[in-house]
C-alpha cells in the first residue's frame, strides 16, 4: 500500500481485475534444409514474402551438394515460394550445411528455433528419410513449444511404399502428405515446371485456413492454388486404403480442381485422429499456458483461483462463440476448476496452483452421409 503524508491529489494506476488471455499464433512456420546462403546457426530472422527470402537465402537456383554429385533442386525455396503464394504470412527458415542432410544437421537446426515461441508449424521440404521425419516429430512433441510437423511422402512411392513408409511413423504430432505436385517453375524457361515436396504447399494451406476460419478447421477440402497437376493421380479406391492409415491424399476432384482432401494425423490413438483436433488442443494449452503466467508468485489462496478461472473460462468462451467447441451452451463446450477439489494441502503448502481444464473440441465432418428414402404420396 503506498504511504500518504502530505494533504493532496494522488493518482495511482492499478491493473484490471480480470486478466485476459489471448490467443496464441498458429500460422507460423519454420523450414528446415538447405538453402544457396543465408545464416546456419543464428537464430533465423523472420520473412514475410519471398522477396524477403531471396534477400536473405538466395533464389531458386539448384543447390551444388559437391563431392561431383549433379545439382539438386533447391527445395526449401520453391516450399517458400508456394507457401506465399498458398496464403502464408509467416517463416522461419532453419538452414542446413549443403551437402549434410544428416539427421544431427537437422536435429541442431531445429534447435536454433526453440526461442521462436510464435513457430507451430514445421517442415522440412524434400527430405523423406525417415531419421529427418523422426527428427521432426520429436522436436515437435518437445514439452513447451506446442507444434506440429508436416511430412513429405517419397517422391513417386507406389502405393505399398507409401504405406510402408507411414508404417515406420508415429506421432500424433504430424501428419504426412502424399503425392508430390507439379507446379510452374517460374526459373525455368517458357513452361517449365518442378515437381515439389507437398509441404509447402500444405504449410501455406494451414495458414490460409486458420486466417480465414480458424485452426479448429480441418485443413483440407482446400485448393492447392499454384498446383498444375499432382505427380500422381490417386483414385477413391487407392484413397480407401491410404486414409485409414493415416496417409493425407492430394486429389484432383472432377469440377472441383486440385484438393487437399485428408486431415488425419500419424497418431495411433483415437482420440488424436485428426489434424485440427490436435493443433486447436496444442492452440489452447498454449494460449493458457502462456495466458497465465501473471499467476506465478502470487498468493495462493481463494482470490487468486478465482482471478485463474474466470481468465480461462473467458477466454475458453470466446474460442466457443467462435465454433473451436461443440455444445450448445458453453457448459457443454467447456469447465474450469480452480478450488480445493483440484489440489490438496501439501499442493498449497509447496506453492501448487492445480486447475482442471475440459474441452469439447469438434471433429471434422469427414464422411458427410445423405440417406435417401423414397416415399409414396
Amino acid at each position: 500500500m503506498p504511504v500518504y503524508r502530505a494533504p493532496g491529489t494522488y493518482v495511482e494506476e492499478v491493473s484490471p481485475r480480470h486478466k485476459r488471455i489471448e490467443g496464441v499464433s498458429t500460422t507460423t512456420t519454420a523450414f528446415v534444409g538447405p538453402t544457396l546462403q543465408g545464416p546456419e546457426t543464428n537464430t533465423p530472422p523472420l520473412l514475410t514474402s519471398f522477396h524477403h527470402f531471396e534477400r536473405h537465402y538466395g533464389g531458386l537456383g539448384d543447390i551444388d551438394p559437391g563431392n561431383g554429385q549433379p545439382p539438386a533442386t533447391n527445395h526449401v525455396a520453391h516450399a517458400a515460394r508456394v507457401f506465399f503464394t498458398e496464403g502464408g504470412k509467416r517463416l522461419y527458415i532453419a538452414r542446413t550445411p549443403t551437402g549434410d542432410d544428416s539427421p544431427a544437421r537437422y536435429e541442431e537446426a531445429l534447435a536454433a528455433t526453440e526461442t521462436l515461441a510464435d513457430i507451430a508449424t514445421v517442415a522440412a521440404p524434400g527430405n523423406t528419410t525417415l531419421a529427418v521425419a523422426r527428427a521432426l516429430m520429436a522436436h515437435a512433441t518437445r514439452p513447451g513449444l506446442w507444434r506440429f510437423a508436416v511430412l513429405d511422402a517419397p517422391l513417386a512411392a507406389t502405393l505399398d511404399e507409401v504405406r510402408e513408409h507411414r508404417r515406420a511413423l508415429d506421432s500424433p504430432f504430424a501428419a504426412l502428405y502424399h503425392p508430390w505436385v507439379v507446379s510452374a517453375d517460374p526459373g525455368g524457361q517458357g513452361s517449365a515446371t518442378r515437381t515439389l515436396p507437398p509441404s509447402g504447399f500444405v504449410c501455406g494451406i494451414y495458414a490460409r485456413s486458420d486466417v480465414e476460419r480458424g485452426v479448429h478447421k480441418a485443413p483440407a477440402n482446400e485448393v492447392v492454388r499454384s498446383a498444375l497437376r499432382f505427380e500422381r493421380d490417386i483414385r477413391e479406391q487407392e484413397q480407401s486404403v491410404l486414409n485409414p492409415e493415416g496417409i493425407n491424399c492430394l486429389r484432383f476432384l472432377e469440377g472441383r480442381g486440385m484438393r487437399v482432401w485428408g486431415a488425419r494425423t500419424l497418431g495411433r490413438d483415437p482420440e488424436w485422429t485428426y489434424v485440427n483436433t490436435r493443433r486447436c488442443a496444442s492452440y489452447l494449452q498454449a494460449s493458457i499456458e502462456r495466458g497465465t503466467r501473471w499467476a506465478a508468485f502470487e498468493p495462493n489462496g481463494e482470490p487468486l483461483w478465482a482471478r485463474a478461472t474466470q481468465a480461462i473460462s473467458d477466454f475458453l468462451h470466446d474460442a466457443w462463440r467462435n465454433g473451436a467447441l461443440r455444445g450448445d451452451q458453453p457448459a457443454q463446450a467447456f469447465f474450469v476448476r480452480c478450488d480445493r477439489s483440484t489440489m490438496t494441502q501439501n499442493d498449497i503448502d509447496n506453492g501448487r496452483m492445480v486447475c482442471l481444464i475440459g474441452v469439447a473440441i469438434l471433429k471434422p465432418a469427414e464422411f458427410v452421409i445423405f440417406r435417401v428414402v423414397q416415399t409414396t404420396a
